[in-house]
């Protein structure tokens, strides 16, 4: 279909000789990636060749653990890149897109704030994004929602396709606050056999929206999970805003599944408005008994980067220099 990809092996590698001869062609640094993988977890960058076979089978125990599989491949490993992935969903005859999400903000691989449009790119790449995302869908026949995913290199101002999440994102809701489009509807409607009954031109874009996952993590720790025990909670109502949640006072944290224990989505005219809006509801979002990191998300709201959008998926690493404050003051690096 002529969507570019990131060179890299078709098949995983499993020994240090195998890994070495293909990072040799790609040309380091280079990404180890787990094949059955995603959150970012058996994931690992390759700067020298001397390093290689001791990455490559730490990564493969990483994906064991994580995904009973460990399979790992290669690719070229792109330094200054933006996560954008675009919203598609399909009847298995017909496919629309429903605009773009930037998740460029992460750590550890793993995104905390989602936004809709893009702040980095311009009409002419969004176009191409949305034609490569509603390309692939309607090349396989693609049936349902889901999210066709690329890193966008800031050097060279161009996209790579990476892989495609069959499934509804975590960070759905702001395609739903600015296309009014309900992504869950669908999914069931098209599940009971009806048609995809949108065409690209019925979808309209209003405004911007972003939202921030709300952890029981704490960024002093390494953003270590926090389980516990809710005692306290408060959240902040207004008609911009929605949050998704399931916490309820009282309610138990385990140890044993995904820190994440809300999402706040806000919308707003434009993505300055959108920013103030989403800093007044965290400063009134109360979270009481585990730590979380809300403080966290204020400080990368508050951040000039982050405001001009220039920025990269290193921007939570760069933020005040790599050091976090907690609701007290106390500062750590990590």
């Amino acid at each position: 279909l002529g969507i570019p990809v990131i060179p890299g092996t078709d098949e995983p590698v499993a020994d240090p000789d195998g890994a070495l001869a293909a990072a040799g062609r790609i040309g380091y640094p280079v990404l180890l990636k787990a094949s059955a993988g995603g959150g970012g977890r058996g994931m690992r960058v390759v700067a020298h060749e001397r390093d290689l076979p001791g990455q490559l089978a730490l990564a493969r125990a990483e994906a064991e653990s994580a995904f009973g599989d460990p399979d790992v491949y290669l690719e070229r490993y792109l330094p200054d890149i933006r996560h954008v992935e675009v919203q598609v969903i399909g009847d298995g005859n017909n496919a629309v897109h429903l605009g773009e999400r930037d998740c460029t903000v992460q750590r550890r691989h793993q995104k905390l704030i989602e936004e809709t449009p893009s702040p980095a790119i311009d009409d002419d790449i969004r176009r191409r994004l949305a034609d490569a995302a509603v390309a692939l869908a309607r090349h396989v026949g693609y049936e349902n929602a889901g999210t066709v995913e690329f890193v966008f290199d800031n050097r060279t101002r161009e996209f790579h396709f990476i892989e495609m999440n069959a499934r509804l994102q975590v960070e759905h809701p702001v395609t739903e606050m600015v296309t009014g489009v309900d992504l869950v509807e669908r999914q069931i409607r098209l599940a009971g056999g009806e048609s995809l009954g949108l065409s690209q031109r019925d979808v309209r874009f209003e405004g911007c929206a972003i939202e921030c996952r709300i952890n029981a993590e704490s960024p002093n720790a390494g953003f270590m999970p926090c389980p516990g025990r809710v005692r306290e909670l408060s959240l902040p109502a207004a008609s911009h805003l929605r949050i998704d949640t399931h916490l309820c006072p009282g309610a138990s944290i385990p140890p044993y599944y995904d820190s994440l224990l809300a999402k706040v989505i806000v919308t707003g005219g434009t993505r300055t408005q959108a920013i103030g809006r989403m800093q007044s509801a965290l400063a009134d979002l109360q979270v009481e008994g585990v730590d979380t990191n809300i403080a966290l998300h204020q400080r990368i709201l508050a951040d000039p980067r982050f405001a001009s959008g220039d920025f990269n998926t290193n921007l939570v690493e760069n933020v005040a220099g790599g050091t976090w404050s907690d609701a007290s003051g106390a500062e750590a690096h990590r």
